[in-house]
């Protein structure tokens, strides 16, 4: 009897503690105030949140091979940051994300989200606002470590860019990427909602693309023998570097990146930056050459003879096959950079300039008035296909037409300038939206987001009518410095979250401190997604503002994330037996600062410092 009772008990025990061993832990909850953040999101209070796990079902609507793609996006998306598979079907169930197109959301690339426990409803204007809108379910979920079940708060959330053109450039002419790798940066630009990737495909340093009509092109111009290893010295490193993209490669890009709505933009640079078209081609050149591809970087004054029929002829043959193999509305020609010294010399070009009649004027020289004409007829075949023309910002010195679209790079003043000509124009100048400037690449921590992300895209004094000419933001990476993937993304993020809320986030939304609260799970996805984000974004910044009429100046210490902050003002190493900042303090002229930050009671931070120096006076 004893022992039938102690067995009962037993099992009942036994059951009790197997039950509890497998009952579910609570779902870790998501958060929808993500990056870029959206226009208006409204929790349900007290309403259960919507569970994903793995009976969850994507709905996408039958026979429509952008939305089950889209699906396909999202349970990959699931899968990589929570460890969760979900499935992916026609048919609606409980526990579904439906996604569904509705004619009745007025922007094109708008969404809604409805959130309920039983349901998502994704709502898109087009199958590009679906997608955008997948991305905002991508960067709400938490990231867990493996299988998990996750949730999202109930409530609602519409969303709508602000800019219709949101890009970002990558060079691959300095130093070549592999088709697999320029894949990863179009995921990369996609998590961030950015849907214009301009792809810059000739430089003096090599020629990326394969021009059939043209094959001396990278047979000749995708080489060469090694580089500069440093600025403004003469050592080299030795190492050749090649590699081009045949028309079947980009035309695989164009498919890759058109599934995830972003549009390759081609960019053919004329008639700079040309030194690796004439050392394949040396007729094409005002003196006929020798042309040696270089191997350090700048500005040459070896260019496209604009003078010449033949050269002229070139021009128009690449950009037809370009426009066969990228279905953009934009071809990029460059423009940028193109010293006029051999044609004021050149024959063909003064010859040129004489038929045309061209004069110097006040505003224009004659030759940059040669430049225009060679960007005009350049311009009529791109127009002729139903293409826009697009150049950098120096093709204002030659008046071109109206329909030409400018990237104003040197300034912020050459946006107003552009926007004022009645040119449509989109910002990336280099003081804030180049990644790859080695002088702004200096600044650390928040000091580096904080450049990126309080730019204002559309300048102050502007009429109305000439802000709406501003219709896009796009920030750039060159690679004269960036030979590897690492870099590359040290240098994109994650500054590049800063832009995607320039390009999307309503202008009254932005608050940096709200930004950067933001800001780590961004951090976290990243890591999610195995790509290389710049560490120093977990350092202290240091700010000197000056005191008027002193040599003083007021320090001011931060990070991203409002943790601990400990500080020397003597030249040693700070500890946590340092000062903790409160509030900014004076210091005098000459003084270093050093600053260390602490996170959960972890290792400290890399030691920030600067000197702080008075402006002298003349």
């Amino acid at each position: 009897m004893k022992n039938t009772t102690f067995t009962k008990f037993a099992a009942a025990f036994l059951l009790l503690g197997s039950l509890t061993a497998c009952s579910s832990p609570e779902p870790t909850q998501g958060d929808w105030h993500v990056i870029p953040l959206p226009k208006e999101i409204s929790e349900t209070v007290g309403q259960r949140p919507f569970i994903i796990n793995e009976p969850t079902t994507i709905c996408f609507p039958k026979g429509n091979e952008k939305m089950e793609r889209t699906a396909h996006f999202l349970a990959s998306y699931i899968k990589e940051v929570t460890g969760t598979q979900v499935q992916v079907a026609t048919q609606a169930t409980q526990n579904c994300i439906r996604l569904l197109i509705d004619n009745n959301i007025p922007q094109k690339e708008g969404y809604q989200l409805d959130i309920n426990s039983d349901e998502i409803i994704l709502r898109g204007a087009t199958e590009a606002g679906v997608f955008y809108g997948i991305q905002t379910i991508h960067k709400a979920l938490p990231v867990t470590e493996g299988k998990a079940s996750v949730s999202l708060p109930a409530g609602s959330i519409k969303d709508y860019p602000h800019f219709g053109y949101r890009g970002f450039m990558v060079d691959v002419c300095r130093h070549f990427f592999s088709v697999d790798y320029i894949k990863e940066i179009i995921d990369m630009l996609a998590l961030h909602n950015i849907n214009y990737f301009h792809w810059h495909l000739s430089e003096d340093q090599g020629w990326r693309i394969e021009i059939k009509k043209y094959p001396k092109l990278t047979e000749i111009g995708s080489y060469r023998k090694e580089t500069i290893i440093k600025a403004g010295e003469e050592e080299r490193d030795g190492i050749p570097v090649s590699g081009f993209y045949t028309q079947e490669e980009a035309k695989e890009i164009v498919r890759y990146a058109a599934e995830r709505f972003i549009t390759v933009i081609p960019e053919i640079d004329m008639p700079g930056h040309m030194m690796a078209a004439l050392a394949s081609y040396p007729e094409l050149g005002c003196t006929g050459g020798p042309y040696e591809i270089p191997t350090c970087f700048g500005v040459f004054d070896e260019v496209l003879c604009a003078g010449n029929e033949k050269t002229l002829q070139f021009a128009k043959d690449v950009l037809n096959e370009i426009m066969d193999i990228f279905p953009s509305e934009y071809i990029h020609i460059g423009g940028d950079e193109c010293p006029k010294i051999r044609w004021e010399k050149c024959p063909k070009c003064q010859a040129k300039i004489r038929e045309l009649h061209l004069k110097t004027t006040p505003k224009h020289t004659k030759e940059n008035q040669l430049q225009a004409y060679f960007m005009g007829e350049v311009e009529k075949v791109i127009t002729s296909r139903g293409r826009k023309m697009m150049g950098w910002d120096e093709i204002l010195e030659g008046n071109p037409t109206k329909s030409s679209t400018v990237m104003a790079w040197t300034s912020p003043e050459a946006t107003s300038r552009s926007a004022k000509l009645q040119h449509k124009t989109i910002t990336c100048p280099i003081s804030h939206l180049y990644f790859s400037n080695p002088r702004w690449n200096e600044l650390r921590g928040l000091n580096s987001i904080a450049r990126v992300y309080n730019y204002t895209p559309v300048p102050q004094g502007l009429s109305e009518a000439d802000q709406k000419n501003i219709i896009g933001v796009q920030g750039c990476i060159w690679t004269e410095w960036t030979k590897d993937s690492v870099k590359m993304e040290w240098q994109m993020m994650p500054r590049i979250a800063a832009l995607c809320e320039l390009q999307w986030t309503d202008p009254s939304q932005k608050d940096l401190d709200a930004f950067t609260q933001r800001l780590q799970h961004q951090l976290d996805l990243y890591t999610a997604h195995e790509y290389n984000y710049k560490q120093d974004i977990y350092e202290a910044s240091i700010h000197f503002n000056p005191v008027e009429e002193s040599q003083h100046a007021t320090v001011s210490l931060t990070t991203f994330d409002k943790v601990p902050i400990f500080y020397t003002t003597d030249g040693t190493t700070p500890t946590t037996a340092s000062p903790c900042y409160k509030k900014p303090f004076k210091v005098a002229d000459g003084t270093q600062v050093k600053a260390i930050a602490i996170r959960n009671n972890q290792l400290p931070s890399p030691v920030s410092e600067a000197t702080w120096n008075s402006p002298k006076e003349n």
